[in-house]
């Protein structure tokens, strides 16, 4: 149980939101909580390409930035957004400004679309990676399943979904250090 440590509020919980106060909530509401809804999956897989590189700390301490310059992470509406957006938010300072990574949102919008038209809907699509084993909460960053979903998304045109990316935002996934898409 080297990986379960007891909170202030004398809770178990997974060692990793002990670090600060703001992971608590997060914890015990989102992480490892299944996803199916269509929205929260693309919000979900859209945060993991923004934390490439950064802590999941910056995306959740910026999230309702983010949800508020991307509409909610509603990609019908993203999937119109033009150039004059992507400039409106590169001078947002309440999300990270990467310019790669806000038009990699305004591509997977458009791609969710697609997707939606030949899948049914992205739960249907994502779920379907489903792993069928789960690994040991902390000990992973990829799977088989991941690495097979990235390279499916990547060519269905999709941006900044690599296999890690993948992996935490699954949604069975319940050991990643964000609640993964399927989490």
């Amino acid at each position: 149980m080297e990986n379960i440590a007891t909170g202030a509020d004398g809770k178990p919980r997974c060692r990793w939101c002990i670090a600060t106060d703001e992971y608590i909530d997060y914890h015990d509401t989102e992480w490892g909580f299944p996803v199916s809804d269509d929205q929260r999956l693309f919000e979900k897989i859209c945060l993991e390409g923004f934390q490439s590189g950064l802590s999941w700390r910056t995306i959740l301490a910026k999230r309702e930035n983010f949800r508020k310059a991307f509409h909610q992470f509603d990609f019908h509406k993203v999937a119109k957004f033009k150039q004059k957006d992507v400039e409106r938010m590169l001078k947002d300072e309440g999300i990270v400004r990467h310019r790669g990574k806000i038009e990699a949102v305004i591509n997977n919008a458009q791609r969710a679309l697609e997707m939606v038209a030949q899948e049914g809907s992205l739960a249907a699509y994502f779920w379907s990676y489903e792993p069928e084993t789960v690994a040991e909460p902390q000990t992973a960053s990829t799977s088989v399943e991941s690495k097979v979903m990235s390279k499916d998304l990547k060519k269905r045109g999709w941006k900044f979904v690599g296999p890690t990316t993948c992996y935490r935002a699954g949604p069975g996934n319940m050991d990643s250090s964000i609640s993964g898409i399927f989490a």
